[in-house]
């Protein structure tokens, strides 16, 4: 950090495959960095996703950070993350927020989470560092409660209400591959960076 920033900087770790990134991805991140005040929310591109590794044939790494660089462009506060493609091999939250710790000295991390993550958190490659290192913020829709009792014992959590926004990744493959309309649903700088490099044209990405 600079002299000029922050002394102890609030800093949230929103990972994700981002594969394509949209409109929901920015909502939360929006809302989360507004609700806890955070100086920044890095959105955290996964090298090899491990929990969805074989499950589909997933973008190049390079192809998602450049689609999620975009989608921020000209968000204030909110930065793509190159740490987990830059590490290589399978990410793993806990490595991330050891390496963000060495590069942001005295910063409070805050790791966010959809709620089924959130429930899914014990399972996590070392998810004790996880909650060691950071608070989880529990991202969920109006009206529902995500169960503290899901997440490990001691963890440090809060929740915090976005709007319940039906939009998903793999919904939008299919529309980029049968051509139907993308408006308002993913950035159109992510979208300029799908055309130009001819993603998810193939029917089942």
């Amino acid at each position: 950090m600079s002299e000029s920033g922050p002394q102890h900087p609030r800093i949230g770790v929103f990972g994700g495959t981002f594969d394509p990134p949209h409109i929901g991805h920015l909502v939360s991140a929006i809302d989360v960095r507004d609700r806890l005040q955070l100086d920044l929310v890095i959105l955290m591109v996964a090298n090899i996703p491990w929990q969805k590794a074989g499950s589909r044939k997933i973008s190049p790494a390079e192809d998602r950070l450049a689609m999620v660089q975009a989608a921020v462009a000209d968000v204030p506060g909110l930065v793509a993350g190159d740490h987990e493609i830059r590490a290589g091999g399978p990410s793993y939250t806990a490595d991330t927020l050891a390496d963000l710790a060495s590069e942001y000295v005295d910063a409070e991390f805050f790791t966010i989470v959809g709620a089924d993550a959130a429930a899914g958190l014990s399972t996590w490659e070392r998810y004790e560092e996880v909650v060691e290192r950071s608070t989880v913020v529990v991202v969920d829709r109006p009206g529902s409660y995500a169960d503290p009792a899901a997440l490990p014992g001691g963890a440090e959590w809060t929740r915090i209400e976005v709007p319940h926004l039906e939009v998903s990744s793999t919904d939008l493959r299919s529309r980029i591959a049968e051509g139907r309309p993308l408006d308002y649903l993913i950035p159109a700088g992510t979208l300029a960076v799908i055309a130009d490099r001819g993603l998810y044209r193939e029917a089942g990405r």
